[in-house]
Formats: C-alpha cells, sequence, structure tokens
C-alpha cells in the first residue's frame, strides 16, 4: 500500500473528492426525480417553469422590425443552499505508520462512509419532499383509499397511471417519464391479477421494475427501497420512501437549471468535496472531513403526479 506524507497530504484532495462526487449507492433514488445541476451561489431563486416553449410564436420579422422576444423560465421561490458536513476518522492502529497519511484505499473507505450518510440524509429530504402534497397541484395529486388502491384485486393501477400521464401532460406540455413507488409497492403490483395477465404467456419468473415500465408505458419505474433508523431508536427501521407513488417528467439528458424538469438538486460547484486529512492527537486518528452543499427543490409543480397511500399499510 502507498503512503503519503504530510508534506504531500493535499494531493489526495482531488482524488478523494472525485470519489465522493462520483459515489453512488444502489438504494438511493431520489436523483432520479431531483438530479443534481451545479450553482455558483448559495442562495438565490428557484428558476421555474411555464408553457414559453410550448407557445406558438410570430418568429416572422419585417425588415427593421423589433425582434419577438421570450422568457425561460421565471424566479420563483427563494432557495438556500445548505450546509452539510461530516467527519470520518481512521484510526492510528489502521493505519501502518502514525506518523503518514493513511493510504488511498484507507481514504477511500473513509470517503464512502461518509458519503454513505450524506447521501442517506439526501434521499429522506428526497422523499420528504416528493411525497408531500404542497409540492403538486390540486389537480395532480389523489389519494386512494380501499379497494381503489394497487393492492387490491379490484383496482386498475394502469387506469389510474394514464389518467395521471395525461393530467401531467395537459398541465405542461410533457409527458411523464419515471414512476417512483416504494419498496411494498413493488411487492404488491407485481402480485396484482390484472398485471399478472398482462405478463402470464411473455414471461417467466417474477415481475420486475423493468417489466413494470413496459406496462405503464413510462422509460423508468424505480423503486424506493432505503430504510432509515432513528438516533434515539437504532433498532426500528423506517422506509425512506413512505407509502407514496411519483410520477414525473425529468430530464435524461440536457440536465440544468434553466431546462424544464419536476426537480433538481441544486448542488453548490465543486461539492461534495473532501477536505485534507488532518491528524486528531486526542482520538489518535487521521480526521476525513466531507462537506457537502447542496438544497433539493421542485422546480416544475405540474410536471408531477402525487398518489397518496396507493398501497395498505399492515
Amino acid at each position: 500500500m502507498t503512503t503519503l506524507n504530510q508534506h504531500s497530504a493535499r494531493v489526495i484532495d482531488p482524488v478523494l473528492s472525485g470519489i465522493a462526487l462520483g459515489y453512488t449507492h444502489a438504494q438511493r433514488v431520489g436523483h432520479k426525480l431531483f438530479p443534481a445541476v451545479p450553482v455558483t451561489a448559495r442562495g438565490g431563486q428557484v428558476i421555474e417553469f411555464g408553457k414559453e416553449s410550448f407557445q406558438k410564436y410570430q418568429a416572422v420579422r419585417a425588415p427593421g422590425a423589433n425582434t419577438k422576444r421570450i422568457q425561460v423560465g421565471y424566479q420563483g421561490r427563494p432557495f438556500s443552499i445548505v450546509g452539510n458536513a461530516l467527519d470520518a476518522t481512521v484510526p492510528r492502529e489502521f493505519a501502518e505508520d502514525a506518523n503518514t497519511v493513511p493510504g488511498i484505499d484507507l481514504g477511500t473507505r473513509a470517503t464512502n462512509t461518509v458519503m454513505y450518510a450524506m447521501t442517506l440524509a439526501l434521499e429522506i429530504e428526497h422523499a420528504k419532499l416528493a411525497s408531500d402534497p404542497a409540492s403538486y397541484p390540486v389537480v395532480n395529486r389523489m389519494a386512494l383509499a380501499g379497494s381503489d388502491r394497487w393492492d387490491n384485486p379490484a383496482s386498475d393501477p394502469e387506469a389510474d397511471i394514464d389518467a395521471a400521464k395525461d393530467q401531467v401532460r395537459g398541465s405542461c406540455g410533457l409527458d411523464p417519464n419515471i414512476l417512483v413507488i416504494p419498496k411494498l409497492g413493488l411487492k404488491a403490483l407485481k402480485r396484482h391479477p390484472k398485471i399478472k395477465e398482462q405478463f402470464k404467456y411473455t414471461q417467466s419468473g417474477s415481475i420486475t421494475a423493468e417489466m413494470l415500465a413496459s406496462y405503464f408505458d413510462v422509460e423508468e419505474v424505480v423503486v424506493g427501497s432505503a430504510t432509515y433508523t432513528e438516533e434515539t431508536d437504532e433498532n426500528k427501521f423506517h422506509d425512506v420512501w413512505g407509502n407514496a407513488a411519483m410520477l414525473a417528467y425529468v430530464p435524461t439528458k440536457d440536465r440544468a437549471v434553466e431546462n424544464p424538469s419536476f426537480g433538481y438538486t441544486y448542488t453548490l460547484k465543486g461539492h461534495p468535496f473532501v477536505e485534507p486529512p488532518r491528524w486528531d492527537g486526542d482520538t489518535k486518528s487521521w480526521v476525513y472531513g466531507v462537506s457537502y452543499e447542496r438544497a433539493p427543490v421542485v422546480t416544475g409543480m405540474a410536471s408531477g403526479f402525487l398518489f397518496q397511500t396507493p398501497f395498505t399499510v399492515a
């Protein structure tokens, strides 16, 4: 294992910051609804989107006449980047030499440990914002109950989602391309008699999220599987995505603050980043500090649809 001395410790920074920037975790799905886009200021106003790009404009210009002007989005609600920072420690006993900065492998493990916690916190923020009825117009949300819930054999999830897709398209001019469901939702939908009937002659084995995407005619069905515990009760796990389903339009390319999307995670440019490792004599450990300044925001309320309580919780 290659080690670095204190004089060359700073060469770790861009390497580990690159690891932090590229960090992914299989159970994190919030970025599907709120992809990260860089911003250069810690505060400002959310760029929200109207119907400017769908309006029919008279672009023909007579010689000497003024050119027609259109505005891209508008400045809506204020946003404020929230600073998040955590330290990871590498005890002296794990390093080859107490006077030497640990090698890149231990630094990577420390960085990944911190990023796991930070992205879980962000996932919880994403789920809370996406499942909040206030994030949607009244006509873009529906509370399901009784036989209408998607785990009831008498329900018709396909019809509900088709109607929601029409509502989104009629509201913002874009077809929603992603459906986010909780873990209990996947369990229920793959057992629904109408969905099982659709695949019984064409597919073998269990119904998957990819098959549900084909069934509902969306680009992707994403399953929120993350869980968390409270600091006051580490033995009880909670589902991050609760009991809600979200249908939304989110661009898969050309993501930028000025392009329409249900939401974005405004992320301060260069974040997350890893600070130079420092020695803590009290704990006899090397400390890796990670900073991650970001703010998830809903930028296109009309481009999403919320299904509240679509499943029965035992």
